[in-house]
């Protein structure tokens, strides 16, 4: 069976480090906001090329103090695309603002900068950025649309660790940006956690206090805030994961251009280009009989995922914003997605099964 992702097997190589990481953090007898984190936010804001870090306890909850910390005004409204993860658009509704979905390019999955300005109105204050699959969007075109009608950015780059265009990190595109390490991520934990970066020294002092009860100084309350640290034990196996997460990076890029080479031309491919350094968190084709291939290949002992299955137009805890709007280019992507193996375990060797069998199927 060539599994879709094995957390055990993905995480091998570093358990050694990760339990001498674990020991010393148990001995320590500091497990909230130590020294684990404060490394962790300078070796990942070092990573991403950007001035600040600051661990949180998950990506979504990176995603609404990324949002919060922005000071938008009530009833605005922020753009995201239409095929997102749903975890992209509750961040907006959980701040209390209004999402409006774009729908994305068709090739790249990202939200297309043409369709942006069509849903600008004088409520729109920010664009949420998805880079999807470990792609970025085209942040130049996006930024250019940003700077004339004055709106904040925020990347959600929970899927696009160590992704670049033109050499430029994912993170390091936006007024402030988001980032999950949920296990299967490129870069994932051993459970949940969420970090955000920023240029900006007033955002990030403020998501500081945020995370922790609206404090920065003991009982000293500034904000509302939240409970939403990163926890001292993650920080330290993030630490050790980050060491290779450019070699991780390298890896499912090498296994990405074995499928592009030698899938036939009946499944539509991801498309790459020259100035874009897709980090492929997922590797998806797409497929009118998706439902059918899934089945085929599993029966051949090949397992897939479906990322993702449900528009979010079409999800009923969005209905009081979607109901009855239809998305064709989102919809159409997500009745026709695949996702196929492409872990950090993985050997060129099942990329090569896999694809003999994707190869026969009609």
């Amino acid at each position: 069976m060539i599994e879709y992702e094995n957390l055990q097997k993905l995480n091998a190589p570093f358990f050694s480090e990760y339990t001498k990481s674990f020991s010393e953090t148990l001995k320590s007898g500091w497990y909230i906001l130590g020294n684990n984190v404060k490394q962790f936010e300078q070796e990942f804001a070092k990573y991403c090329g950007t001035e600040y870090c600051v661990g949180v306890n998950s990506g979504l909850d990176a995603l609404i103090l990324s949002i919060l910390s922005l000071n938008l005004p009530k009833q605005s409204e922020i753009i995201v695309q239409s095929n997102t993860y749903i975890a992209s658009i509750l961040s907006i509704i959980q701040a209390g603002y209004t999402p409006v979905l774009v729908e994305p390019d068709i090739e790249t999955y990202n939200i297309s900068p043409k369709k942006i300005e069509q849903k600008i109105t004088k409520r729109t204050k920010a664009i949420l950025v998805v880079h999807l699959y470990g792609k970025i969007a085209d942040m130049i075109s996006i930024n250019k649309i940003a700077k004339k009608h004055n709106l904040k950015i925020i990347e959600d780059a929970a899927q696009a660790h160590g992704a670049m265009l033109n050499n430029i990190k994912a993170g390091n595109w936006s007024d402030v940006a988001a980032f999950s390490f949920y296990p299967t991520k490129n870069l994932g934990a051993l459970g949940d956690a969420g970090a955000i970066t920023t240029n900006n020294e007033q955002i990030a002092n403020k998501i500081i206090a945020l995370r922790n009860y609206g404090s920065q100084k003991k009982y000293h309350n500034k904000y509302i805030g939240y409970n939403s640290r990163l926890d001292e034990m993650q920080a330290g196996f993030l630490s050790v994961k980050l060491k290779y997460l450019d070699k991780i990076n390298n890896h499912k890029r090498e296994l990405a251009k074995k499928y592009n080479q030698n899938l036939n031309d009946s499944f539509i491919k991801p498309k790459t280009s020259k100035n874009f350094y897709d980090v492929f968190h997922i590797y998806n084709i797409r497929h009118k009989k998706r439902d059918e291939l899934k089945q085929y290949l599993l029966k051949n002992r090949v397992k897939t995922e479906i990322h993702y299955p449900i528009s979010p137009n079409n999800q009923e805890a969005l209905q009081d914003f979607y109901k009855n709007k239809k998305n064709p280019i989102s919809e159409e992507i997500h009745n026709t997605t695949l996702s196929l193996p492409i872990s950090f375990f993985h050997t060129k060797q099942d990329i090569e099964k896999v694809v003999e069998y994707i190869n026969k199927f009609k």
